[in-house]
């Protein structure tokens, strides 16, 4: 056996990269192909705005020659600075612990050469790339922002005598069919008494004048979950232009208050997992064709991002969302329903989906985490 660790330079072996895990998940029914654009965009420093706050290395490990595992080591100047933090992300591998330590270990001692004294993962450059190993759920379809990986590695993580920092869980099942009757009672309160509503948009190109507003809203709403780090307002032009172009007007619910100011927020997308499958890594010249029959004709609703500005969410914001959510779904025949992740320890936004019939905890993603 011949184990050699390569750093990724160039445009070409960075799509090498990025294209490893389609040959090792190919046939696997449960994992969803990301779009190799997309990747390219987010992994390239003269693309991502996150380059300006951070630094990160990207290695393949070839075993008798060919492509075996891949790793990134990210640093963010903040997280680095604050926590002597490093992460790590984008790692894929066969079934063979040789592999998975050479590729943790270059990635731990690049990190401690930036000062590093723990290493966490898998992370992205923010809360909106892929991030969480799935730890149970291995039957179940990824969203397209999820990540999907064998069950071995986590075997593999623990034998690098690694310890879980953080567990997000995701809701999957049903939409519901009606709203429990407390959402109904809520929503004429709040809207009367703290004079929000749902923001009606005749067009698309409306929802874009309220979008940064949506990333000031996560910007608060998620400054005290694990690992989130506030996006610059580069970095919040920068998902506008990604998210916001790929949008259906109806599946977004925002909020705004008396002075038209977005107070909550909810992303939701017509799934596009089977799309992206089938698109095989990009949108031309015929996977658009899937994308676009997915986002018309689909009985399955992805809801991406949720959140509520702070000092909103005791006036239950959050039924005014819930209350849209479902007559959009009805109105456009969506039966069933998957969320994205949520930290398992935020029992405030847990408590209210307990309300409705929909499984909680049958997918569970880790952070792993490791101290040098």
């Amino acid at each position: 056996m011949s184990l050699e660790i390569k750093e990724v330079n160039t445009k070409k072996e960075l799509k090498q990269f990025i294209k490893f895990p389609f040959e090792l998940y190919k046939g696997n029914p449960y994992y969803v192909t990301p779009l190799i654009d997309f990747e390219m965009s987010t992994l390239r420093k003269d693309k991502n705005p996150a380059f300006e706050h951070a630094e990160a290395q990207y290695w393949v490990v070839q075993k008798n020659g060919k492509i075996a595992g891949r790793i990134a080591a990210i640093i963010l100047d903040t997280e680095l600075k604050e926590k002597s933090l490093a992460r790590f992300g984008w790692i894929d591998f066969i079934d063979d612990k040789d592999v998975s330590q050479l590729l943790l270990n270059t990635a731990k001692k690049w990190a401690e050469s930036k000062g590093a004294k723990a290493i966490h993962g898998p992370m992205g450059f923010t809360d909106l790339d892929f991030e969480g190993a799935l730890i149970s759920g291995f039957d179940q379809i990824a969203t397209q922002a999820t990540i999907y990986n064998h069950s071995y590695y986590i075997d593999h993580f623990r034998a690098w005598n690694m310890e879980i920092a953080a567990t997000w869980v995701e809701l999957r099942g049903k939409a519901p069919a009606k709203n429990p009757e407390k959402i109904g009672r809520v929503v004429k309160l709040i809207q009367d008494r703290y004079k929000v509503k749902v923001k009606d948009f005749k067009n698309t190109k409306e929802i874009l004048k309220y979008a940064p507003g949506v990333f000031d809203v996560l910007n608060e709403a998620y400054s005290n979950l694990y690992g989130y780090i506030p996006l610059t307002q580069k970095q919040i032009d920068y998902y506008v232009e990604q998210y916001f172009g790929f949008i259906r007007k109806d599946f977004v619910c925002i909020v705004v208050n008396e002075a038209d100011e977005v107070v909550g927020f909810a992303l939701t997308l017509p799934s596009l997992s089977k799309a992206f499958q089938k698109a095989k890594g990009s949108l031309y010249p015929l996977g658009f064709i899937h994308v676009l029959k997915a986002f018309y004709y689909n009985d399955t609703a992805d809801l991406f991002l949720i959140g509520v500005k702070p000092e909103y969410q005791k006036f239950g914001v959050h039924a005014l969302i819930f209350d849209y959510l479902q007559k959009i779904y009805e109105k456009h025949g969506i039966k069933y329903m998957a969320s994205g992740p949520m930290l398992e320890d935020n029992k405030n936004v847990l408590n209210t989906w307990s309300e409705f019939d929909i499984d909680i905890g049958k997918i569970k993603r880790s952070c792993f985490i490791k101290h040098f």
